[in-house]
């Protein structure tokens, strides 16, 4: 047994618990029994330990986007090309070793489980490689490599887009993904890419496919979507969505960031997720999703990078507060326990993982500790810590990375890789 002394935990109620024992048997926490000083035997934990952060919404490769893309002028639409044109130059190679070191950049921000929205399958001009699942093996191995838990939502993409994110058809989509098996840290969930990309018999195809599995789409990401849906179809993408039988407690909603009023309520009374990605949206001009509204209807909320802009879960997770506050001029709309359990136990049940994102007996042993000696948290009192790390701590203050009952950082480093060396070598001409 693995015995882990936490100078402050947070439990899951407003304030963090001081003097908290962690008892680890292989990948969960057997007990929990408090301790108001460590015992011999015990490992110290200092600062506040949450646990482990899920990354509900990736696109590994657009990593090498960052810093390329954000400035100038321009919309979604016009960096969408941009992104084409890098998704179009990557092969199974190329596309393990950038999904390693951006999962491994998202270990040290205290990650510890990620959902790959995941559509990039064939070769360019759209030949399947030998191994059809060559490029989802290529991020799966990755997150591997990179100590992560995962869940591959692997994307049925029938019309638009590039050669290479396309299926013959769902039926062909569904054979594909039935090829590919589960590991103990890896699952495989199904993603519509979009109601552009996926027609409605076919997201029927789909969603039948995915039944007991994580289900994502993006979903009313832009003006435009919504526009071209309502023209065609006469729905809006969450109606269209819910006439396929997409919609339900284990369907995650995307950005969700133009809904009206029905879609609101029709995804919070599926209880279905939305998982909102505020650096993505801000930098996409995206707007800003309706998330008080939608846990008002009975939906949950999960966070995720989306494109990378910035690998920061806290950042993610105050944003969805800071940004309706600009929205709306109204103050503490969520609170910052909230606004964690989105970025926690939210995030893990959309990837199919119930029994993580929380620290409690029966629970996976993932965890990481925030540090409180930085210069964004020095002088933190033990009753603010919660609202601290929230609103006010970065991805460099991340100590120490637990998954599966196995350290993945240690003191700010990766045990297993040079993090820095691994993104210049993916990320330099």
């Amino acid at each position: 047994m693995t015995r882990l002394w936490c100078e402050l935990a947070w439990l899951g109620g407003e304030r963090a618990e001081p003097g908290v024992r962690l008892e680890l048997e292989g990948e969960r926490i057997a007990a929990l029994p408090p301790a108001s000083s460590p015992e011999e035997g015990d490992e110290r934990l200092a600062g506040v330990t949450l646990p482990g952060l899920a990354n509900a919404h990736s696109h590994a490769f657009q990593r090498a986007l960052r810093g390329r893309t954000h400035g100038g002028t321009g919309s979604f639409w016009t960096w969408r090309e941009q992104m084409y044109a890098l998704a179009g130059a990557l092969d199974p190679d190329a596309c393990h070793a950038l999904s390693r070191a951006t999962f491994a950049e998202m270990a040290l921000a205290g990650i510890t489980c990620v959902g790959e929205f995941h559509y990039l399958h064939h070769g360019r001009d759209g030949t399947p490689y030998d191994d059809p699942n060559a490029m989802g093996r290529a991020v799966l191995g990755a997150a591997e490599e990179a100590g992560l838990r995962i869940t591959l939502l692997d994307a049925c993409y029938l019309r638009g887009g590039l050669p290479s994110f396309r299926d013959r058809d769902a039926a062909a989509w569904a054979e594909r993904v039935s090829a590919l098996a589960e590991r103990p840290r890896a699952r495989v969930g199904a993603a519509i890419h979009s109601v552009r990309a996926v027609d409605p018999e076919s997201a029927r195809t789909v969603a039948e496919w995915a039944a007991g599995r994580p289900l994502h789409a993006h979903v009313s990401e832009q003006p435009r979507e919504n526009e071209e849906c309502l023209a065609e179809h006469g729905r809006t993408p969450s109606a269209l969505l819910a006439g396929a039988g997409a919609v339900s407690e284990r369907f995650t909603a995307v950005h969700a960031t133009h809904l009206t009023d029905d879609d609101v309520a029709l995804l919070g009374g599926a209880g279905a997720t939305a998982c909102l990605c505020p650096t993505t949206e801000r930098d996409l001009a995206d707007g800003i999703g309706p998330a008080r509204r939608l846990l008002d209807a009975g939906a949950s909320l999960a966070t995720g990078s989306d494109s990378q802009a910035v690998i920061d879960p806290f950042e993610e997770a105050r944003a969805i507060e800071l940004d309706e506050r600009l929205a709306s001029g109204v103050r503490g709309v969520h609170a910052a326990s909230g606004l964690l359990r989105a970025a926690t136990a939210g995030g893990y049940a959309a990837l199919g993982w119930p029994d993580g994102g929380r620290l409690e007996a029966g629970a996976l042993a993932d965890l990481v500790t925030v540090g409180l000696d930085g210069v964004r948290l020095a002088g933190t009192p033990a009753e603010e810590a919660v609202a601290s790390v929230v609103f006010a701590a970065a991805a460099g203050d991340v100590r120490d990375v637990m998954v599966g009952g196995r350290w993945v950082v240690r003191d700010g480093a990766h045990v297993a890789l040079d993090v820095p060396a691994e993104l210049r070598t993916v990320l330099t001409p």
